[in-house]
């Protein structure tokens, strides 16, 4: 959650009069102001908070002042449009939001976001009166990206040149993207121009919901409220025959960031696309010029984004692994619609050579937890399902004669929490796997109740950053059992329930719109009684990909729910101890010391790392053109690098650039565990209590 503004009136009615003056400012921003309906919203927002969330809270003093800085950053999260004065200002609110909560008294948010357009105004106009300047791209200096820790301007002066460079750099970017000079301008006008209309056109919905985030942030991340008409977009999103690319996006400043990709969808079919892509231009199949899309609404890029299956539409990006001083990438993406066959588990069979043996590992990749409820609603017998299709691909691998299976859960966010817990239930014998905690301390166990064990030889579980919720209950629940050896990076780290309400059901009015809230009323907590929540699953054997310093998952966002610990239930656990993880994981250190491949893929993400994390650009030309040569002939070595070392071309298609390094590895860490096990004369589950 960003957080938002607060704002004198006297100041305010001082800045309204100097800039409607000098800018046609909207008479809709004169009178925004809290509705009726905001008013029973807000009662039913903290009645359902207050009661059902799973962290107890006081609206006090304390939380109006946090509500208050979360407000201000969800405003002008890059403290580019307020000055230190307006923030001084704004401390008459301090100890005022949590009455405008408790009390409904919304006047105080609407009165700092008017001031916020009045900033907003301000710098559109001297964005625009700045690209009448002939920029010097000879000259050595560089323009800040980041923003949000340092201090607030001053002043106008300070203000401006922090304005400068970013209008200097927008025109380097483009002109790096072979842009002429009157399409430039053209483009930069439209944006800025934009941003002005689309700060004119926030109404009084949308500065509720934005308050109503700053104040749902303050508890934890997983928690908002979505206003009557980000409902209906979702709805409208979720029923129309429209197709779209297949990724989750969502507003980082002026920017539409990529979030997420989904798997199996057009995006991912064709890896054009990737989290942390920025897009910043859209185009129609047929259109030969791209709609500047760069502080647009994210609605208005969903909807550009969107429509017919099987047309195209063309992006303009900035690579996320290329950071801040991303060259303009333009990629076209087929619509469709993304199917459930694409993302179902899908398996393969490494075979790996050790000591002149040769060994089968299977491989069952699981991008998401999923089920197909329609089929499923209607009675169909061979519904689609993780857990039958996983069952089935066991069935598959067994009749090749494996010696041991690896569970990819890497980048699977999760998904239906029956599926977890069935899937959990083909390595063992019945028994619990994971326990649900509500906001009453009420613990609910959830179990496999079938005693079939669809697999009993050695198993390894690869996750990553990306690992999350449902997939965290899974290789949780296999260390808990000593199941199996869990490998790769430490999981994202999210242990919680969400739950929707929409506020509408409780409304004595039939046609109120209140909008929904998404509340967290529960937390996961492992069969040993430890919370995957913050934390994540920390991998027995650590990949080490994840460089000092990198935050990311829940231990990055703020407010996040800490770890916590319940008691433990009783259930059966394998062979997989202590001794034999250590062993396993010499092996392991000592095979990637020799490893090439692996080493030379930690130096790629040691070089996204430092692409990414960059806090400033420079605005020199010559020395962006370096930058970008430097990192796409760096990374190119490194590629070819590692095709070069691949023993087995045959595992190569003929446009893969080099192999799953990380699946690799794991396939001989499952040979290591066989070894082991067999010498040890055992299965890698038996019957033990614990």
């Amino acid at each position: 959650m960003r957080k938002l503004t607060k704002n004198l009136t006297l100041l305010l009615a001082t800045a309204i009069t100097l800039f409607a003056a000098s800018f046609s400012y909207s008479t809709t921003s004169e009178i925004l102001a809290p509705e009726k309906q905001h008013d029973r919203a807000t009662k039913l927002i903290t009645h359902f908070l207050d009661k059902y969330h799973y962290k107890k809270f006081t609206i006090d003093n304390s939380l109006s002042d946090e509500i208050l800085g979360a407000y201000i950053e969800a405003l002008d999260p890059n403290r580019s449009y307020f000055y230190q004065k307006d923030i001084d200002s704004f401390q008459i609110f301090r100890f005022k939001l949590d009455d405008a909560i408790s009390k409904t008294e919304l006047s105080p948010p609407f009165q700092m976001f008017r001031l916020y357009q009045a900033r907003v105004e301000e710098r559109v106009l001297f964005a625009l009166d700045q690209l009448k300047t002939k920029y010097d791209f000879k000259v050595d200096e560089e323009l800040i990206i980041d923003r949000s820790e340092l201090s607030w301007a001053t002043g106008n002066h300070e203000l401006n040149e922090i304005w400068r460079k970013r209008v200097k750099n927008d025109v380097l970017t483009l002109r790096l993207a072979d842009k002429k000079p009157s399409e430039i301008k053209e483009t930069l006008e439209k944006r800025y121009k934009g941003i002005a209309k689309r700060s004119e056109q926030i109404d009084a919905e949308d500065v509720y919901q934005l308050f109503i985030n700053a104040f749902a942030s303050t508890l934890e991340p997983h928690t908002n409220y979505l206003s009557p008409r980000t409902s209906e977009n979702f709805e409208i999103r979720m029923s129309l025959s429209l197709e779209g690319i297949g990724a989750l996006l969502r507003t980082d400043g002026e920017y539409t960031v990529v979030e997420k990709v989904i798997p199996g969808g057009p995006a991912d079919l064709s890896d054009l696309l990737h989290g942390s892509d920025r897009i910043v231009g859209i185009a129609q199949q047929n259109d030969k010029e791209f709609k500047d899309v760069v502080g647009w609404r994210l609605e208005e890029v969903v909807q550009l984004i969107r429509g017919s299956k099987g047309t195209d539409v063309k992006l303009q990006i900035l690579p996320g692994d290329e950071g801040q001083a991303a060259k303009i990438t333009e990629i076209k993406i087929t619509r469709d619609k993304i199917k459930l066959e694409e993302q179902a588990a899908k398996s393969e069979v490494i075979k790996i050579e050790d000591n002149l043996q040769n060994y089968k590992i299977g491989v069952i990749d699981v991008p998401t937890f999923y089920i197909d409820f329609a089929a499923y609603q209607r009675g169909e017998k061979d519904y689609r399902s993780t857990t039958r299709d996983v069952d089935k691909l066991l069935a598959d691998l067994k009749s090749e004669k494996i010696d041991a299976l690896v569970l990819d859960l890497r980048s699977n966010g999760g998904g239906s929490l029956t599926e977890a817990t069935q899937l959990m239930g083909l390595f063992i014998d019945e028994g619990p796997i994971v326990q649900v905690q509500d906001s009453s301390g009420h613990i609910e166990v959830h179990r496999d109740r079938d005693s079939n064990i669809s697999y009993h030889g050695p198993l390894v579980v690869l996750v990553d950053r990306f690992s999350a919720s449902a997939s965290e209950i899974v290789a949780s629940a296999i260390q808990d059992y000593h199941r199996g050896i869990v490998v790769g990076e430490t999981t994202f780290g999210k242990g919680t329930v969400q739950q929707l309400v929409d506020l509408n059901n409780f409304s004595s009015k039939d046609d109120a719109k209140l909008g929904q809230l998404k509340a967290t009323i529960a937390q996961y907590f492992r069969v040993d009684g430890g919370s995957t929540q913050h934390q994540g699953v920390i991998p027995d054997i650590d990949f080490k990909t994840i460089l000092k310093g990198e935050e990311y998952g829940e231990r990055a966002l703020k407010n996040a729910l800490p770890a916590s610990s319940i008691a433990p239930v009783k259930h059966h656990i394998g062979d997989i101890d202590a001794q034999i993880i250590n062993q396993t994981s010499e092996m392991h250190s000592s095979r990637v010391k020799m490893n090439d491949k692996f080493n030379s893929l930690l130096e790629i993400f040691q070089l996204d790392y430092d692409v990414r994390n960059q806090k400033a650009v420079s605005l020199l030309e010559s020395s962006r053109k370096e930058e970008y040569k430097r990192v796409e002939t760096t990374r190119s070595e490194y590629q070819e690098m590692l095709k070069d070392m691949e023993e087995n071309l045959n595992k190569l298609d003929d446009d893969e650039e080099f192999i799953d390094v990380l699946l690799d590895e794991t396939a001989h860490i499952a040979t290591d565990l066989t070894k082991l096990l067999k010498a040890k004369n055992s299965s890698s589950f038996v019957y033990r209590n614990h």
